[in-house]
């Protein structure tokens, strides 16, 4: 059988959210090891789901896409949460991102979101503006020679139609004019809108069409299949979603 579902971003981020929460590596370093959640909106969203508390979401902003014209939100102003770090299921408010990542290892689990994604070839791309590649630049190295792994929490509204690491050399050109950020390309266990409903309700989740007006522009439409089971499980827990408030 087949149904449809429309969401919009903010109900992505919470669907991803809590697809993110039920990766059975998560929910395992969240009974014994560690788990670093860096900044970002969708990061937010998680950072809920596994503390199971709201928390200020605006604070935990890392670079944001706006509109080139019209007033930045005054909440996203406010100082920066520095990401949060929890450690055999518990929070640790005196250990941070950044430092806590160089004492990791195999079992723990790094959390950080994404600004492209080459959904084909599982490969996502992250928009650098600072000079020393800001979050992930200090932490790839050691995910990758620590065997921590690299969740990546990203929605379908991201998906770019060319080849990452070929934007990321087109980027890097010298011969730029104004501020073109870098992008940093990742691999990892990546999650978006179509894991999280397969993790949490076994369907297959296919991007059907994208867009919509009136709060719903960025939106994702998806075609489910699956059994009459699992597509009442699916749209039980989307409708528990839906009316999720925009971001800011």
């Amino acid at each position: 059988m087949i149904a449809q579902a429309v969401l919009t971003v903010s109900e992505s981020k919470r669907l991803i959210a809590k697809g993110v929460a039920a990766l059975p590596s998560v929910r395992r370093a969240m009974e014994k090891g560690i788990i670093a959640i860096a900044r970002g909106t969708t990061n937010g969203y998680v950072a809920e789901e596994l503390l199971g508390r709201g928390i200020e979401k605006h604070r935990m902003i890392a670079g944001v896409t706006l509109p080139a014209k019209g007033e930045r939100p005054g909440k996203l102003s406010e100082p920066k949460i520095p990401g949060y770090v929890i450690v055999d299921g518990q929070l640790r408010e005196d250990l941070l991102v950044d430092e806590v990542v160089k004492r990791m290892g195999p079992g723990d689990v790094f959390i950080k979101g994404a600004n492209a994604l080459d959904y084909k070839n599982k490969v996502a791309g992250i928009l650098i503006g600072h000079p020393t590649s800001g979050t992930i630049g200090n932490a790839i190295g050691h995910i990758i020679s620590r065997r921590i792994e690299l969740v990546i929490p990203v929605g379908l509204e991201k998906l770019v139609y060319c080849d990452i690491f070929e934007l990321s050399r087109l980027a890097s050109r010298t011969d730029v004019l104004g501020d073109v950020p870098r992008m940093f390309p990742v691999t990892g266990t990546i999650v978006t809108e179509i894991e999280a409903l397969q993790l949490l309700t076994g369907v297959k989740a296919t991007l059907y069409a994208a867009g919509g007006i009136a709060g719903a522009e960025g939106s994702v439409r998806l075609l489910l299949e699956g059994s009459r089971e699992q597509l009442d499980k699916a749209m039980e827990l989307i409708e528990s979603i839906q009316g999720e408030l925009p971001f800011v």
